[in-house]
């Protein structure tokens, strides 16, 4: 605001306490002040001192700041009370209402001038943005908080750090986002600012990403680091959501059973919080870590009351993942009717995408072993299980490919959110999913001697995979995909795609991350 602006807001300021108290300007100026100053102030056509605020300021009883400012005492804390309101909108309702909440205290802490609570406000629509699967929106949110809080010390700005790196996970980005949260870690413990609460934040969020790349023992340490930094944190929200991310590595170590523990121990700290998200992707993972343990039935239950939370909060992009992961269980059933009938319809609305040709003058990149793959629990903090078993994967997203040529789609199951259908699995939303639904027709089409379907699915799923880095599921397709074409008699590219999934398992856990970052004190 330039000083001649400044001066005229002052000035309608006056006249509108004035007016409201019923002054007149003689009234408001005595005994210091003339009526006649008391009208030029108003026009907005002098400049007043501070010593002609104060007092104008005590004859209206305001405060100086309010009169200079427009901001009352009681602004921040309306402000703050309305964003408990959204976040808690956010934790129990649909993100579409919330992001509504937000962004009445974003536009009226802009209009007052209270940088912190906007940020708080941008903060959430970042959060209802990534619920919701808009992956860009959340991006320029967390952007925007970061802008915004530049000049603020490095813990300040690491929620929407953590916030940017999740979105670019959910994108399939998955170096960058460890990039993201490995250049904060190092900052924070270069710099001696070694606060707990933002270390823990963003090892928590680092699992998700390092299991993806199949960086496991890099997985295993952040965890470890977490639970030590847990007892300094006083935030139930974020010591459940670093259970859940914990439960991904006791899974990728066959531990299923202190995997379950923990998953437990955030459900219940979901529940007395009324989180109700973050409390669905906890039924999302145990219904996994049942998965793993061959209780299909249980795996079932937990999956559809995941999908049915999520549903009903209208959180797409993981509605559509946890039915990837419901499909496996199914498959394993022996329902492959009702998988299929759940796959399609999430393929369907993809945008058109060449499919891979299969290795052999290919370019498709398989990964970390023998694993039986299916997308994963909670693209925030979801996890790998061990190779040589079905494993569920953090969402990504890259460019999808629709089903083969000449395969049935089926529309959205009856009773399922259709909006979670129309979203689909797509360019920019769960290309790790996507790759797991195309891997899994696959194996249905390769079941009922369907090579050709098969073959196209398998090179869909590599296609998908290879762009992310999701190092934990390539080479089981190249596996599933060098069987098929063997089966066939195509030998030489059969031995291809073995030598492609061979080059993957050859140096389990690498990646192409560069050192580990720097660990604080303990």
């Amino acid at each position: 605001m330039t000083g001649a602006e400044s001066t005229a807001e002052i000035g309608r300021r006056v006249l509108k306490l004035r007016t409201e108290r019923g002054f007149t300007q003689r009234m408001l100026a005595e005994p210091a002040y003339t009526a006649a100053y008391v009208s030029t102030l108003e026009a907005g056509k002098v400049r007043p001192s501070e010593a002609a605020l104060r007092h104008l300021a005590e004859r209206l009883g305001v405060s100086y700041e309010e009169l200079t400012t427009g901001r009352s005492p009681h602004d921040a804390t309306r402000l703050r009370a309305a964003l408990t309101d959204a976040r808690r909108a956010l934790a129990t309702g649909a993100a579409e209402d919330a992001a509504g909440l937000f962004a009445e205290v974003r536009d009226e802490a802009e209009r007052l001038g209270f940088a912190e609570e906007r940020a708080s406000a941008l903060l959430g629509l970042g959060d209802c943005a990534l619920e919701t699967g808009d992956l860009t929106v959340a991006r320029d949110h967390f952007e925007a908080v970061e802008r915004l809080l530049s000049g603020e010390p490095l813990p300040r700005r690491v929620p929407a750090i953590r916030g940017r790196a999740v979105a670019h996970l959910l994108a399939g980005e998955l170096r960058y986002s460890c990039y993201l949260l490995e250049s904060a870690i190092d900052e924070l413990n270069a710099s001696g600012l070694h606060d707990p609460y933002a270390l823990l934040l963003l090892y928590t969020a680092a699992i998700a990403p390092y299991m993806d790349m199949g960086a496991h023992a890099r997985a295993v340490r952040a965890a470890e680091l977490a639970l030590a930094l847990a007892p300094s944190v006083d935030d139930p929200g974020l010591i459940a959501r670093m259970h859940r991310g914990v439960a991904r590595t006791l899974i990728a170590e066959g531990r299923t059973a202190e995997a379950d523990a923990s998953l437990a121990k955030a459900q219940e700290l979901y529940e007395q919080l009324r989180i109700h998200t973050d409390l669905a992707h906890c039924h999302w993972m145990r219904g996994y870590v049942h998965a793993q343990d061959g209780n299909l039935e249980r795996a079932e239950r937990e999956l559809r009351t995941a999908r049915d939370m999520l549903a009903s909060k209208r959180a797409a992009l993981f509605t559509v993942q946890v039915e990837v992961e419901l499909a496996d269980v199914l498959r394993r059933r022996g329902r492959t009717a009702e998988a299929e009938a759940l796959l399609l319809p999430l393929l369907a609305h993809s945008p058109a995408a060449g499919t891979a040709p299969a290795p052999g003058g290919t370019d498709t990149a398989p990964a970390p072993g023998g694993t039986n793959t299916t997308p994963a629990p909670s693209g925030t903090d979801t996890t790998h299980a061990p190779s040589g078993t079905n494993t569920t994967h953090a969402p990504s997203g890259t460019n999808t490919t629709p089903a083969p040529s000449g395969t049935n789609t089926t529309p959205a199951p009856g009773g399922t959110d259709t909006a979670a259908y129309e979203a689909g699995l797509t360019a920019d939303r769960g290309a790790v999913h996507a790759g797991g639904a195309h891997r899994l027709l696959g194996l249905i089409a390769d079941e009922r001697g369907d090579a050709e379907a098969a073959e196209e699915h398998y090179c869909a799923a590599l296609s998908l995979l290879e762009r992310t880095g999701a190092a934990g599921d390539l080479a089981d397709l190249c596996r599933l995909l060098g069987d098929l074409l063997r089966r066939e008699g195509r030998l030489e590219a059969a031995m291809d795609a073995y030598r492609t999934g061979l080059g993957h398992r050859a140096a389990p856990g690498t990646t192409t991350l560069g050192p580990a970052p720097a660990e604080p004190p303990m």
